[in-house]
């Protein structure tokens, strides 16, 4: 069951493109998707990992979990910082910090998964159409946990809005509003 943003607790359906591996009965914990489950209505569904759903892959991949999915609106998950990540040495050495563009790149790859796990868009590519309203808060250092939430505004055919914010410890670090384009992706 399915339903809208009326206020009502979200649901979650189901996607297609996922493979049946990724969902199991509650208290299954075995297979691919062992440890990535979460609930939704009393019912417990694993969700697939970031590289089965954006293309997205290392070293830019800025997104280590999705842990709450309302396909198509909204999106809950996070980036788990080790400190060994390149960028680090050189921003800034002596005081290393987090990029705040690829704070936002992370929420908009959330943004992606959040959309891309819609059957109508599965498989197509999402491009930045720009940023608005980005503010940055705090700073995020080596082995911290970027906590992400992205919800979705309105989308068409071949373009769409949404907004979303990065937090550390409950502590806003980033927000920021999210324009995107689609492409078809080139023939592999």
């Amino acid at each position: 069951e399915r339903r809208g943003r009326s206020g009502s607790a979200p649901a979650f359906t189901v996607v297609g493109i996922h493979p049946a591996a990724w969902v199991q009965p509650a208290g299954a914990g075995v297979g691919p998707s062992a440890g990535r489950q979460a609930a939704w209505g009393g019912h417990v569904t694993a969700l697939p990992p970031p590289e089965a759903v954006i293309p997205h892959r290392d070293p830019f991949l800025l997104l280590t979990e999705v842990t709450e999915l309302v396909e198509g609106e909204r999106a809950v998950g996070y980036w788990q910082l080790t400190g060994d990540e390149p960028f680090f040495a050189g921003h800034f050495p002596g005081r290393p910090t987090l990029p705040g563009v690829l704070m936002c790149e992370s929420i908009a790859q959330l943004g992606a998964y959040a959309l891309l796990s819609r059957p109508d868009f599965a498989g197509r590519l999402a491009l930045f159409g720009g940023l608005d309203g980005v503010r940055f808060r705090r700073q995020v250092l080596p082995g911290e946990r970027l906590d992400l939430e992205v919800d979705l505004g309105r989308v068409s055919a071949r373009a769409g809005r949404g907004s979303g914010r990065a937090l550390v410890d409950g502590v806003e670090a980033c927000r920021c509003d999210l324009l995107f384009v689609f492409v078809k992706p080139e023939p592999s």
